[in-house]
């Protein structure tokens, strides 16, 4: 059996004619018949039941055949898999986000990384930090972008950028009067917070210095499900939540109600890394990706490394200042 043999079998399936199954398949009917045969007397089975005016398959070759099209679905992602060694950039890259992360940060990248790299082509998916993780390791994504710590020894990090916290706050509340806010307001607030499993819920109540989540109050049973349903509240009036800098750039941010204070404590803040397989072979495609998201962040987050462009272009002032003086002192 090989994948010729498969490749025959699936033909006749989806065709059920002999002779338009060898058309497809650029070989003659004798040939192709011949192999199927050859096939069947091999398995001890009748994969197809033959008649004058049709071919149709038993259910034995049914149960084959499901497997047969799985096999050659995995033998073509062997064929990419190499198209791509020979050029890392081609081909899909599939990357997974935390969903606080996803919304703000695919925005500002998708576009130059189309244009930069257009025979790479980006799949995305949005879940959760372990679910992430999970993926990761089953091989259904390629890399992850996370925001908490990972030390696995089968995983690499890229460090990205620190992306600070600030505080969204209704505009009545008392904090409104506030020049800084101090960690003892903190304690003395009620934080709204994402349901368990969101990284961002745990990295606010390390924050908050809470050991696990109150059991009273109004929002005691709270568990949102997003960010934004979280500012909806913090806009009605019941509470306070943290946001992530790169959310600032939501819609959110202007004509809702909301005063968001940026806090200035040393530990507000969370590390965003792109996290991938040791053994995952195109890394200069994930070198690629992660210049890009460096190259088009905003002032608000605190990139962790030097994007090319950025270094190209301080290289070039550098160079740029020299030439002057040197003119200047001819003159």
């Amino acid at each position: 059996m090989n994948l010729r043999d498969l490749k025959y079998i699936i033909a006749v399936a989806e065709t059920h004619h002999f002779s338009k199954a060898a058309e497809r398949c650029f070989v003659s009917q004798p040939t192709l018949s011949g192999q199927i045969k050859k096939l069947e007397e091999d398995l001890g089975v009748i994969i197809f039941e033959r008649t004058n005016r049709s071919v149709e398959t038993t259910p034995i070759g049914a149960a084959i055949l499901a497997h047969a099209r799985q096999i050659m679905e995995q033998a073509d992602v062997i064929r990419q898999l190499a198209l791509a060694h020979q050029d890392p950039m081609a081909g899909p890259l599939r990357v997974g986000a935390i969903p606080t992360l996803s919304p703000y940060l695919m925005p500002l990248i998708l576009l130059p990384l189309t244009k930069q790299h257009p025979q790479m082509k980006l799949v995305l998916s949005e879940e959760m930090t372990d679910t992430l993780l999970k993926r990761l390791h089953n091989h259904e994504i390629d890399t992850a972008l996370l925001a908490t710590a990972v030390d696995e020894p089968d995983l690499e990090v890229i460090p990205l950028f620190d992306e600070p916290f600030w505080l969204a706050h209704p505009r009545e509340h008392p904090f409104y009067y506030k020049d800084e806010i101090s960690r003892k307001d903190l304690d003395e607030t009620e934080l709204l917070l994402l349901s368990e499993g969101h990284c961002l819920a745990k990295q606010a109540m390390k924050l908050y210095r809470l050991k696990e989540r109150k059991n009273q109050g109004e929002m005691a049973d709270l568990r949102a499900s997003s960010l934004e349903t979280l500012l909806q509240l913090v806009s009605a009036g019941f509470g306070l939540t943290l946001v992530p800098a790169l959310a600032m750039r939501g819609s959110w941010a202007s004509g809702s109600g909301i005063v968001a204070r940026k806090l200035n404590f040393k530990d507000a803040h969370r590390r965003v890394s792109l996290v991938f397989r040791k053994s995952y072979p195109r890394r200069q495609a994930l070198d690629a990706f992660a210049q890009i998201i460096l190259e088009y962040l905003p002032n608000t987050v605190y990139p962790l490394t030097e994007s090319k462009s950025t270094k190209n272009k301080r290289i070039k002032k550098k160079h740029g200042n020299k030439k002057t003086h040197k003119t200047l002192k001819k003159s």
